[in-house]
């Protein structure tokens, strides 16, 4: 079924468009998180790769719109606004904590089409086999409140203001819920390379539970671990972005 130009518009967010056709790189933000998370790395990397970053439902200028309430449903929905085809553009998949478990099922879905895309990209996320027994989605405001505060410390590149913050709790609370009651189903490894990004501090992730990720593919598996907590890619960026750009350069070459 095809769809609208003008909800591939409401879903896709280009921030730095660029003629030519490159490897696209889809950003998925975290629980609560919208596009503009991504920003940073439209800009830093927007000369070498089309860069995207996917606006779910229910926040900022989408604010009005119902939340998508599982993991499994998003990743349909936005697969089919990327409508992905055997042959098309080459699609690199990023992203963070539900974003990462997101981009797990985004490629599966991919697969089933024939267009599997050229590398998955985990960012502070357990493996999708790895499962924890977590229910912060039922506590009350200012217990999400609480847990975002621990989890981003005093860093306002994550959390803005707390007014901003307060808007989009029902957007939080949904991510959370469709997070913490993801249930992996056991299927093939994924045929596309896995790159791992985490903090050796992160409350939400082990070493061992990101290692995970390497049961995930059946090609090749790199893990990469910085120091920090939760959110540890905003003081670790040019780094992170510096492996994806090469990790993307051969498909990059053959794409242009």
């Amino acid at each position: 079924m095809a769809v609208p130009e003008i909800d591939r518009g409401l879903w896709i967010r280009n921030f730095h468009e660029m003629p030519g056709r490159k490897t696209r790189l889809v950003c998925l933000p975290h629980a609560g998180g919208s596009a503009s998370f991504f920003f940073p790395v439209s800009r830093a990397l927007s000369s070498e790769l089309d860069v995207v970053s996917i606006q779910y439902p229910g926040r900022q200028d989408r604010r009005r719109e119902k939340c998508v309430e599982t993991i499994g449903e998003l990743a349909r929905r936005i697969v089919e606004v990327l409508d992905p085809r055997p042959g098309g553009q080459p699609i690199a998949l990023f992203g963070h904590s539900l974003g990462a478990t997101l981009g797990f099922e985004m490629a599966r879905l991919m697969e089933e089409r024939d267009a599997a895309p050229v590398h998955l990209f985990a960012s502070g996320r357990r493996a999708p086999s790895r499962s924890r027994d977590e229910s912060v989605h039922l506590r009350d405001d200012e217990g999400i409140l609480t847990e975002l505060r621990e989890l981003s410390g005093t860093d306002d590149r994550v959390l803005g203001s707390e007014e901003v913050l307060r808007m989009a709790l029902p957007a939080i609370r949904n991510d959370y819920r469709a997070a913490e009651t993801y249930v992996y189903e056991p299927g093939p490894a994924l045929s596309c390379p896995i790159t791992v990004f985490t903090g050796d501090n992160d409350p939400k992730v082990t070493l061992d539970e990101a290692r995970a990720w390497s049961t995930h593919t059946s090609t090749d598996f790199q893990m990469h671990t910085y120091t920090g907590g939760h959110f540890f890619l905003t003081d670790h960026q040019p780094a992170m972005l510096r492996t994806i750009s090469g990790r993307l350069a051969p498909v990059t070459v053959g794409a242009t």
